[in-house]
């Protein structure tokens, strides 16, 4: 089994902060934080319910931006961890919940996105290093990724006793906690408690609509939240942001900092690694395999879907050899993909056909081996009669087409646009309408599109003097060039 090496690099300037993670040379994730519009996953605000929804079970809540964040029942923590988890419990309604006007505490678990406002939960956690503190719970749960049972039981045990002494609520206890030692896990507990109580402090002096507290920026929860056991190197341009980051890996990270390294070459970090260059890839539509092979990837309101095709790739046996090779590659492919593009929601696969069931699921096992190391949540089902595969992976941020890109002021993100000769024949038919309407009219000004107007003089020239001939009035062609190729008039004068 091949040995990952992992290098997170952090590109900082006054406008944003970009962050690469570069498995053995390739890169696999990108984070990106615009000071302008900084992702407000985490934060905390006091916030005031707006309207209560019962036929949707949930309400909207002022937490004092542009939109009101959504906060929807099955989010709000109730203080009953037994309770929730009894199949014939009856969740109390929103009505019972909550009412117009109060203030309420709530978290942000989902950014705006489009035209949604924040998602919102009550259920407030705040993390660490190694634990995520959840104040009004009293459950603990342990990272699925620690494996060892042993392990998990260990700490399990430590952190029920470091609960006991410090009377605290529940916790969930993250990968980076494998193998730490019961004094580490006293200090993650003893500061998150002092956090929480200082937080409920400020909550008590402030209006509704403010926030409470403020996650930590990327760099810093890069450190936090990123950096793994396959994680030789962090290297950062910024000797400002490298001082801060060594500061907090100090304090909270001890075996950190030797591994944080600043960059002060002349050379840009991202060009060094041609991560400039994997970024503009990673915004094209095609994605192609090394076989010959080729992804199409199409991302939409609803979800993404993902098209395998074998391209170029023949094989040296036969179809079904050829198709199973393919969708092999694809799966490795997909799951760098989804990490780098970081796609959310639903993800519908369409694999090449495939007779073999053994193929099938050797291709389904490949795919969820690649998202193990996935730091997004996913879920994969089996192939569709169809050989569809239905996915999803948790959304909470703008994918990087979302933050890099806006819809094409011509096509409306509709990605084509119409032919020249569908627009000439459309001016066609305005000119019969005007031809009608001013009856009157000397000549008709037809402004268009450079390639229309050539169009127009060159194979549609016959059809545009017969027209002039039935409506008895000449037309006169005139380039606009701030014209799209789907815009004209038509004006009498």
């Amino acid at each position: 089994m091949m040995t990952i090496s992992e290098e997170i690099l952090i590109n900082i300037t006054p406008q944003e902060t970009r962050v690469a993670i570069v498995e053995n040379g390739a890169l696999q994730e990108v984070s990106i934080e615009r000071q302008r519009s900084r992702g407000i996953v985490g934060n905390i605000y006091k916030g005031k319910v707006n309207r209560v929804l019962p036929g949707m079970e949930a309400a909207f809540v002022d937490i004092g931006l542009d939109k009101a964040g959504f906060l929807h029942v099955s989010d709000i923590d109730t203080g009953d961890d037994s309770a929730v988890a009894e199949e014939n419990t009856t969740r109390p309604t929103i009505n019972e919940l909550l009412r117009e006007g109060e203030t309420v505490l709530v978290q942000v678990v989902k950014d705006p996105i489009g035209t949604k406002g924040a998602r919102l939960t009550t259920g407030i956690s705040v993390p660490s290093r190694y634990l995520v503190y959840m104040p009004n719970s009293t459950a603990v749960g342990i990272s699925v990724k620690i494996e060892d049972e042993a392990e998990r039981e260990r700490l399990k045990k430590l952190i029920e006793a470091c609960r006991s002494e410090s009377q605290v609520g529940g916790c969930i206890i993250r990968t980076a906690a494998e193998g730490v030692d019961e004094t580490e896990l006293q200090l993650d507990i003893t500061f998150l408690s002092k956090l929480w109580g200082s937080l409920l402090e400020h909550a008590e002096s402030v209006s509704a609509g403010s926030m409470i507290h403020e996650d930590l920026p990327l760099s810093i929860r890069t450190l936090r939240d990123m950096v793994g056991v396959d994680t030789s190197l962090v290297k950062v341009d910024s000797r400002e942001t490298y001082q801060r980051m060594t500061d907090f890996a100090t304090r909270y990270i001890p075996d950190l900092p030797a591994r944080i390294e600043h960059y002060p070459g002349e050379r840009p970090l991202f060009d060094v690694y041609n991560i400039d260059d994997e970024l503009q890839r990673a915004l094209a539509r095609q994605v192609s395999l090394k076989s010959g092979g080729y992804l199409i990837i199409d991302q939409t309101e609803a979800m993404t879907t993902i098209d395998i095709n074998t391209g170029a790739f023949v094989g040296h046996q036969n179809l079904e050899e050829t198709i199973f090779k393919t969708n092999m590659e694809a799966s490795q492919a997909i799951a760098r993909q989804l990490r780098l593009r970081n796609l959310g929601g639903i993800i519908i696969i369409d694999f090449i056909d495939m007779e073999h069931e053994d193929h099938k699921r050797q291709v389904l096992k490949s795919l969820e081996k690649y998202l193990d190391k996935d730091h997004a949540k996913t879920q994969v089902c089996e192939v569709s009669p169809l050989g569809l595969v239905e996915m999803t992976r948790k959304r909470t941020r703008e994918s990087l087409e979302h933050i890099l890109c806006e819809p094409c002021k011509t096509c409306h993100g509709r990605g084509s646009l119409k032919t020249t000769e569908t627009v000439c024949y459309e001016i066609f038919r305005e000119i019969l309408r005007e031809a009608r309407f001013y009856d009157e009219a000397r000549q008709l000004l037809v402004m268009a599109n450079q390639d229309v107007v050539d169009r127009l003089l060159d194979e549609e020239a016959a059809n545009l003097a017969e027209l002039e001939t039935f409506i008895k009035i000449p037309v006169k062609l005139q380039v606009e060039a701030h014209l799209s190729q789907e815009s004209y008039d038509v004006v009498p004068v």
